[in-house]
């Protein structure tokens, strides 16, 4: 059942915590491969032949797979599985949004063919990323340390799109994305990709504040045909007991609503390595979806409170107005989102996808596990098909 995060109970103090728990330090940003405002068109990868009425698309994150790839290995398949399984032209995922950490520990260049480019060998559509911790974190124990991102931006922020050698067999060649935080494009969406940076709970500097506000408000230009997703890598909401919430990327999100009065559709996160869905409800009305959607890949999934072991909820009131819809914390999978527009009807509808465990027959299907569906002009969830 959905459980409405209002008052505090006794339980797991540490499943909440909203600081202090990394100690890594903020990294400064590369510089902009593209111009401000930072935005790619979708048709300028894909082409221009994209439907006005349909959209679909995969995401997800934390899916390096560094100590152990079957995970990874075995996401990838399922999702590739959707392209075959799929006759319709417009049902088929257009490309792949990563929530950050394509490649761990440090963001190696050295470890882009193994954990990025061969197991997405395959993929048939393209990749976009917004970078996570682990892509921009330094190794500490390196002599001669790159700068942050520096990998990162070779694959994803490139310019102009060119084979690497870093891919080794694999064929897919560089993205064109204009910046590490930037906004892809779409008939019937606006992404806004934001980058929290390295320290636990995230980090977001003014330049880019400014720029995420500025972009809230041309993107509310195009409300009436496109939807507003927010992607970032640390989640405002987590019940899990590795990470938890990020009081200060609920801080950012809410004082940047505010401002503008432009509230999104859709929240997008990853950094905790399983799968939590919730709906914040506000005075004017709208439901709005957060979700975590950190099981990509990485072998360490993190579990959240269970019944036996009651949700702890802190007094600073994070949870206010918040429903948690559903969860899952021990199978890998990701998200499919489809964006639809019937005459004056708009809804968008995300599917979440578990996999089958590295120890169970990897021919076995992705299994649907959660279902919304959000109606873009009441701005409300529904959780039946």
């Amino acid at each position: 059942m959905p459980q409405i995060f209002n008052n505090v109970r006794p339980g797991n103090k540490n499943a909440f915590k909203t600081s202090g728990l990394g100690s890594s330090k903020f990294q400064p940003l590369p510089s902009p491969t593209g111009l401000s405002p930072f935005r790619l068109r979708l048709e300028d990868v894909a082409g221009n032949s994209l439907s006005k009425t349909k959209m679909v698309f995969h995401t997800a994150g934390d899916t390096g797979g560094i100590k152990n790839g079957d995970p990874q290995k075995i996401v990838i398949d399922k999702m590739e599985h959707q392209f075959i399984e799929t006759v319709k032209k417009e049902d088929k995922p257009l490309f792949f949004y990563h929530l950050g950490d394509v490649v761990y520990f440090y963001g190696a260049e050295s470890e882009y063919n193994n954990q990025f480019f061969e197991p997405y060998m395959f993929y048939p559509a393209p990749i976009f990323a917004i970078p996570g911790n682990h892509d921009g974190d330094i190794d500490p124990a390196d002599p001669a340390p790159p700068i942050s991102l520096s990998a990162f931006t070779k694959v994803f922020c490139d310019s102009p799109s060119h084979k690497l050698d870093i891919a080794g067999d694999a064929m897919r060649t560089s993205m064109i994305q204009p910046n590490v935080y930037w906004t892809l494009q779409t008939p019937l969406a606006n992404i806004i990709g934001l980058y929290t940076n390295v320290p636990e709970h995230g980090v977001i500097k003014d330049d880019q504040k400014q720029w995420f506000l500025e972009e809230l408000k041309n993107a509310q230009k195009e409300r009436k045909d496109k939807a507003i997703i927010v992607s970032l890598h640390h989640p405002v909401y987590s019940v899990d007991k590795h990470h938890g919430s990020s009081g200060k990327m609920k801080d950012f999100l809410d004082k940047a609503f505010k401002k503008t009065k432009v509230y999104p559709d859709l929240i997008l996160s990853g950094h905790v390595h399983n799968y939590q869905r919730f709906t914040r409800h506000y005075g004017h009305g709208q439901q709005l979806p957060f979700i975590v959607a950190g099981a990509g890949g990485y072998h360490n999934l993190h579990y959240v409170d269970s019944a036996e072991d009651p949700i702890y909820v802190p007094k600073d009131g994070i949870f206010d107005k918040v429903t948690m819809e559903n969860f899952c914390d021990n199978r890998h999978g990701f998200l499919r989102i489809t964006l639809e527009k019937t005459g004056s009807k708009r809804w968008l509808t995300g599917e979440y996808f578990t996999v089958p465990r590295p120890q169970e027959p990897w021919r076995g299907s992705a299994q649907l596990f959660d279902f919304f569906k959000l109606d873009l002009i009441k701005k409300t969830v529904s959780n039946n098909r």
